[in-house]
């Protein structure tokens, strides 16, 4: 069976690159599917879940915080600005992010800080619920 080359690209590393048979990602405009064959496109991606399967399995899953993907018919590269595999993030972790991104959005005076630390809530709540949902899966 054809696989899709997955990587998934931090600005500052390569976190992974693996072939699958299925890759979903939380794209800007909602989750998406690509398998071998897919039509190019990119696409920005919102926070959430990235899950690889093989064998109708999910076989990882990646919490990503944003960022942008590039599909081709072989392959799908994610450039994201954080991921980290899903086990490594705990419920404990997120609430902790949402709250410090809380507390710089209400000490923030200046416009460009204060949009910065809206959109930094945001994504901490975004993450804390996808977190949640898959968190039972």
């Amino acid at each position: 069976m054809a696989k899709v080359a997955f990587s998934l690209v931090l600005p500052e590393r390569e976190l992974v690159t693996t072939d699958a048979d299925m890759v979903v990602v939380p794209g800007g405009e909602g989750d998406f599917g690509v398998l071998p064959g897919h039509i190019p496109m990119i696409t920005t991606v919102r926070p959430g879940v990235v899950e690889l399967y093989d064998d109708n399995r999910v076989t990882a899953r990646y919490v990503v915080a944003g960022g942008f993907a590039e599909v081709t018919p072989e392959r799908c590269t994610l450039l994201a600005e954080e991921a980290t595999p899903l086990g490594d993030v705990t419920a404990d972790q997120l609430a902790d992010r949402l709250r410090r991104a809380e507390e710089d959005f209400e000490d923030a005076t200046a416009p460009a800080a204060k949009a910065a630390a809206e959109q930094a809530v945001t994504v901490a709540r975004e993450l804390q619920r996808a977190h949640a949902w898959y968190a039972g899966r």
